[in-house]
């Protein structure tokens, strides 16, 4: 072994000779003071504690008191539902205005956010006097008469029988109720009288199109026989006109009949 580690080997022996000296003489007077400084041991040791409580003092605010008043409690007045409504005070402009209060009326303009659309143009539409050239004349020759000799079998309820306010009826009997139509065809009197002549009978037509009343005479008549005139009556107590809601509840009209002979 060299010198040099017989030194080292050395100085290590004294250290831990040196420190277990200083660990001994330390605890010996640790020992010494605790046996001398008069501290015990609880045996059996108290209890451990696993809450801790603190308290804490709160001042309570003193409430100060609600003064009170002597008198009588305020009551609701008893309402009469009969009396009309009084106003304390009107709601009233105090200017006067001596001038209408009108606006210009709104007009849509280039200056709008609304898109104004564009109206569609229209279809041209047929003249129905184009369909009758002679319609357009005034002219009675020219005027054919828009009436019936006898109904067919192509004639439609509503479609008149020589129902017609204007235009030649020679030798066709024919109804005039404004805005009125005849439903079918115009019931023909019965007769056996050899007289010819022309009897207009006065009609009262219901909304639902029933003559209610007919009377024989009207201005136009041309004979006074009571046979012709009866049965004339009797005829147009048959006839029948189409219904209307807008009509009045009796409207006044005429039904001429034509007489030959037989």
């Amino acid at each position: 072994m060299q010198p040099y580690q017989r030194s080292r080997l050395k100085r290590e022996k004294d250290s831990n000779v040196t420190g277990l000296a200083i660990t001994l003489v330390f605890h010996a007077l640790l020992a010494v003071v605790l046996l001398t400084s008069g501290l015990t041991y609880l045996d059996p040791p108290p209890p451990e504690r696993t809450s801790l409580l603190i308290e804490f003092e709160v001042e309570q605010e003193q409430v100060k008191p609600t003064p009170t008043r002597t008198g009588r409690q305020p009551q609701a007045e008893t309402v009469d539902v009969t009396k009309p409504v009084e106003l304390v005070q009107k709601a009233e402009s105090p200017y006067v205005n001596d001038r209408p209060n009108t606006t210009p009326e709104t007009v849509p303009d280039t200056h709008g956010d609304v898109e104004v659309p564009t109206p569609e143009p229209e279809e041209p539409k047929l003249d129905p006097r184009a369909s009758f050239p002679g319609m357009a004349k005034k002219d009675d020759k020219a005027t054919a008469p828009h009436s019936a000799s006898e109904a067919s079998e192509g004639f439609k309820p509503g479609q008149p029988d020589g129902n017609t306010p204007e235009g030649k009826t020679e030798g066709t009997a024919n109804a005039h109720v404004k805005g009125r139509n005849v439903v079918g065809a115009l019931p023909k009197p019965s007769y056996t009288t050899q007289v010819e002549g022309i009897v207009v009978v006065q009609v009262k037509v219901d909304q639902y199109g029933t003559v209610t009343e007919a009377i024989p005479g009207a201005e136009g008549t041309t004979v006074t026989d009571k046979t012709l005139w009866n049965a004339a009556r009797s005829a147009a107590l048959k006839a029948h006109f189409n219904q209307s809601a807008n009509a009045p509840a009796l409207q006044t009209g005429t039904i001429t009949y034509i007489f030959k002979l037989k």
